[in-house]
């Protein structure tokens, strides 16, 4: 079955605030195909579905934050109030508020993503830990080494970081 929206749209619209992975009211609206009106009027008649862990509205360093970080092209992208960030638990609550048949669609690709991040993460922790034994248990055997040994994990340590987003070209094409 042919997802609703790419994995990439989703995952281009999940940040890190707060220490949590969320998605704003504003992205969220434009993939159910709502206004973002629409989609904070249904959270406000149901705000008993959206604790304080689902979702919390954005300070304004915060939207400011994001602006500047060419998240959001402008303030007037907010539509004169802040946005509401819903963690992976808010947005599965959207499903109960939001009944379309594209909100369902939308809802189960976007699941979908937060599941596949999660793994992604369990992986790389697995990775650095057995990284970290590994490097104690050569340690201990091969003092002598050190130097070398030191040289490798910190090339697997490099190897393990995310790669760097490529630098868009200047000039015609």
């Amino acid at each position: 079955m042919k997802a609703i929206i790419p994995q990439e749209i989703v995952e281009s619209k999940i940040f890190l605030i707060h220490g949590h992975k969320v998605m704003l009211s504003i992205h969220l609206a434009k993939l159910y195909g709502v206004e973002t009106r629409a989609l904070n009027q249904a959270v406000k008649r149901n705000i008993r579905r959206f604790p304080a862990d689902f979702m919390f509205q954005l300070r304004k360093s915060e939207a400011d934050r994001l602006v500047s970080q060419n998240v959001i092209p402008h303030k007037k992208y907010f539509g004169g109030s802040l946005p509401y960030a819903f963690t992976e638990q808010g947005v599965a609550m959207l499903s109960s508020v939001l009944k379309s048949e594209r909100a369902i669609d939308v809802n189960i690709a976007i699941m979908r993503v937060f599941t596949r991040l999660r793994s992604i993460l369990s992986t790389h922790k697995e990775l650095a830990y057995k990284l970290k034994e590994l490097e104690r248990k050569i340690e201990q055997k091969f003092k002598g080494y050190d130097s070398k040994i030191q040289t490798i994990f910190e090339a697997i340590r490099q190897l393990m970081l995310p790669p760097e987003k490529p630098k868009r070209r200047i000039g015609f094409v």
